[in-house]
C-alpha cells in the first residue's frame, strides 16, 4: 500500500466513524424529541408541562433529526466523496442547536447543569467532524 492510498484509507475510516458517531447521536436526540419524559429527564427544564404545541414542534424537529441520521448513514457509503455532510453537520446543525440551547438557558427554560455535558459533546463532535473532513480533503488531494 502506498503512502497516498494508506492516507486515503485512514481518512475514509475517520469520516466513516464520524458519520456513525453522528448518526447514533442524532438518533438519540430524536428519541428525546419524540418522548417528552426523556427530554425532561435529560434537560431538567424549569416548569416543564409539554402541551400539544411542544409535541408538535418537537415532532417536526424529530423528523428532521431522523432525516439527518439517515443522511449521515448515507455518507458512510462513499465517505470521501460525501465528506461535506460532516461540515454541514457542524455548521449549521450543531451551531444552530447550541444557539437554541443558549436561548433556552437565557429564557430561564433550561438550567446550565444538564446543558454543560451537551455543550462538551457538541464541541467534541464538531471538532471530530472538522478534523475528519480536513483529513479526507487532504487525502483526496494527494490521491
Amino acid at each position: 500500500m502506498t503512502h497516498d492510498s494508506a492516507q486515503l484509507a485512514r481518512a475514509e475510516r475517520w469520516v466513516r466513524a464520524s458519520c456513525w458517531i453522528g448518526a447514533v447521536t442524532d438518533a438519540g436526540a430524536s428519541i428525546q424529541m419524540l418522548f417528552p419524559r426523556v427530554f425532561a429527564f435529560a434537560y431538567r427544564p424549569y416548569g416543564f408541562s409539554p402541551g400539544p404545541d411542544f409535541r408538535f414542534a418537537m415532532g417536526m424537529g424529530a423528523s428532521l433529526m431522523l432525516g439527518w441520521t439517515a443522511l449521515l448513514l448515507w455518507a458512510t457509503r462513499r465517505p470521501i466523496e460525501r465528506r461535506g455532510v460532516l461540515l454541514l453537520t457542524a455548521v449549521p446543525v450543531i451551531v444552530g442547536l447550541v444557539v437554541n440551547e443558549i436561548a433556552g438557558l437565557a429564557d430561564g427554560f433550561l438550567p446550565l447543569g444538564p446543558l454543560a455535558p451537551v455543550f462538551v459533546l457538541q464541541l467534541v463532535l464538531s471538532t471530530l467532524f472538522v478534523v475528519s473532513y480536513v483529513m479526507a480533503a487532504r487525502a483526496r488531494g494527494s490521491g
